[in-house]
């Protein structure tokens, strides 16, 4: 039972909590735009209720007038001419009811769909401003439903919150002062017991249902990750005939969804049942209670038709109120979801006073720097590098040396440790991050190009570009003949991560967004091991030419691409053990002699 308590105290807290985070999206302090709309749109609902619960007396005196009368045939002209008017009344108030909650809704669209799009819009860029580490841990599926669903969940409690629980509690409050005072306080008594009743299992087999809805979105979205990352592995699922694996997979997760679905299906067959019940029972004890008074002659056959439309009125809406209470306890679980993503911090900030990186002539420095992912495991100890203005310096090494790590700190996708990282003497920690990403190009191991055209990635380098400028970066990095000679040209859409390019074009498009970008320094992180020999040779001469008059770092595998680097270190286990010209190291006969021979020998094996 203290289970229960506390986990009711804070669903409650989360609710209050998630509410509170909703209200500046729609009640902002420096737009009054927003509150006029939002004022008239409640006027419009309020209004729409009057004539609602207003309407059934039209109702009761069509029927009043039409009863049974001993005058003669004038009379029962006139009454039938009243009866005309009233029905029509009681068409027009029908009408009007509909009318004006249509125009609470289109003055109401505009305010619910700009916090929609302002709060989509902000957690987009909060994603993006979250730290490499975060985005390595989460999954891409799972991420991007959490986003979906927070959103739709806004949505939906802005609508129903509004325009669904107000103004049934509002209707329910008319109708009962009329049934007090124009009958009796019994019928009054019935209807406040019946509607005690109904919500009452309404919310319990709800909160019952809810969890089983918990369950079935944990699984959607564990089937929903495995399938975009089995689509993300398309080739590698190829590679190995994994195509049933992968299905099997997949229907694992289908078939726990399918359960949970079920159980969905089945409850909410239980609470529709449930509410039925309730609202048949009470519906029949107040018809009872207005027969026997119409028998007495206390009420009148109008009075009776009356009663029965106010019954039907307020069971309408309450037929939702299981739905409604449903999807607004999920919204506030998804919101909550949203809410907690966007409440994560991200783990590299800009100092409050930081300036832009303001370049000299390029020189990076890493002076003493200890890092580890982990504090269980330092990567890099007391590393020291200076790359001088236009010198090419190339970091070998086995894997797992920390080689990736360097390009990964000069990008400031972490904080050093200890030491710094400077650039023409300013300490990345203490300049904007995005005037240093402004002055950094990359090539990285595997180009990941963007599902649209050539030109748009090439143009991916800098912002607005001109269609000349993108075809300049093409030639230089030896891909505007390919791209001439494709039937759409620069229009030619590449596919998901460029699936449709080979390797070399794929990083011959990445060379050419480099150079688009014509950033002062440059990180090569290890651009051409994934090639052929051909290729690599071909591209690394657009390589070598990019990198004139710019400060050049080259993470590098294959030994044979940095021979001409003014400098080449060797990092092992975080530790520089060996630095030189490639024919000073090799007359070291050191560690990088050793590695070099071996890499010869592997070639002339091959």
């Amino acid at each position: 039972m203290a289970s229960i308590i506390t986990q009711t105290h804070v669903n409650k807290e989360q609710a209050v909590k998630v509410i509170r985070k909703v209200s500046p999206y729609l009640w902002p302090k420096d737009k009054a735009w927003i509150k006029i709309r939002i004022v008239l749109s409640l006027l419009a609902l309020l209004v729409g209720k009057i004539i609602t619960v207003l309407t059934p007396f039209f109702y009761k005196g069509a029927v009043d007038a039409m009863a049974p009368d001993q005058g003669g045939p004038t009379t029962v002209f006139m009454l039938t001419a009243g009866a005309v008017g009233l029905t029509i009344a009681y068409g027009v108030a029908r009408l009007m009811s509909v009318g004006f909650n249509q125009l609470r809704d289109v003055i109401f669209a505009r305010v619910a769909q700009r916090a929609l799009r302002q709060l989509a819009l902000e957690t987009f860029r909060h994603i993006h401003a979250m730290s490499l580490r975060y985005h390595i841990s989460r999954k891409t599926g799972g991420l991007s439903r959490i986003i979906e669903r927070g959103v739709k969940g806004v949505e939906f409690l802005l609508r129903f919150m509004l325009f669904s629980i107000g103004p049934l509690i509002l209707e329910l409050i008319f109708v009962g002062a009329i049934l007090f005072y124009l009958f009796d306080v019994w019928y009054l008594a019935v209807v406040v017991v019946t509607i005690g009743l109904y919500i009452w299992f309404t919310f319990k087999v709800t909160e019952w249902r809810v969890r089983i809805r918990k369950e079935m979105n944990d699984l959607d979205t564990d089937a929903n990750q495995k399938a975009i990352d089995s689509l993300l592995n398309f080739e590698t699922v190829k590679y190995f005939g994994a195509e049933e694996r992968e299905a099997m997979r997949y229907d694992e997760s289908m078939r726990g969804y399918e359960v949970a679905a079920l159980k969905t299906n089945y409850t909410l067959g239980f609470l529709n049942f449930g509410q039925s019940f309730f609202i048949t029972l009470g519906l029949i004890l107040v018809m009872v209670m207005a027969a026997i008074g119409v028998q007495r002659g206390d009420l009148t056959v109008g009075d009776f038709v009356m009663v029965n439309a106010y019954m039907i009125q307020i069971t309408m809406p309450l037929n939702f109120l299981g739905t409604v209470y449903r999807e607004i306890r999920q919204a506030l679980v998804d919101m909550g979801e949203m809410f907690e993503l966007l409440e994560q911090p991200a783990e590299v900030n800009d100092k409050p006073n930081a300036k832009d990186l303001v370049i000299a002539g390029g020189e990076v420095t890493f002076d003493n720097i200890d890092f580890g992912y982990d504090e269980n495991r330092p990567i890099l100890k007391d590393f020291n590098l200076t790359v001088k203005p236009g010198q090419t310096v190339a970091i070998v090494g086995p894997s797992g040396s920390g080689k990736s790590t360097i390009g990964r700190l000069l990008f400031r996708f972490y904080d050093v440790g200890a030491g710094a990282l400077r650039i023409d003497g300013q300490d990345v920690r203490d300049i904007t991050q995005s005037s240093l990403h402004g002055q950094i190009g990359i090539v990285p191991q595997d180009t990941v190009l963007f599902n649209d055209t050539i030109g748009y990635n090439v143009a991916y380098g800098r912002d607005g570009a001109s269609q000349a400028e993108i075809v300049k970066a093409a030639k230089a990095a030896k891909i505007h003949d390919f791209v001439m000679s494709l039937p759409d040209g620069y229009q030619t859409t590449v596919g998901e991560r460029g699936l449709k390019l080979s390797g070399g074009e794929k990083q011959r498009v990445g060379i050419a967004r480099t150079l688009l970008k014509n950033p002062p320094i440059l990180l090569l992180d290890e651009a051409t091991s994934a090639l052929d020999t051909e290729t690599e040779r071909d591209i690394q001469e657009s390589l070598r030419q990019m990198g004139q008059g710019r400060s050049v770092i080259t993470i590098a595998h294959r030994l044979s691409t940095v021979v001409d680097a003014d400098l080449i270190i060797v990092l092992e286990q975080g530790h520089v053990t060996e630095q030189g010209t490639h024919d000073a190291l090799l007359a070291h006969n050191g560690r990088y002699a050793t590695m070099w021979h071996r890499q010869l020998a592997d070639e002339d094996a091959a």
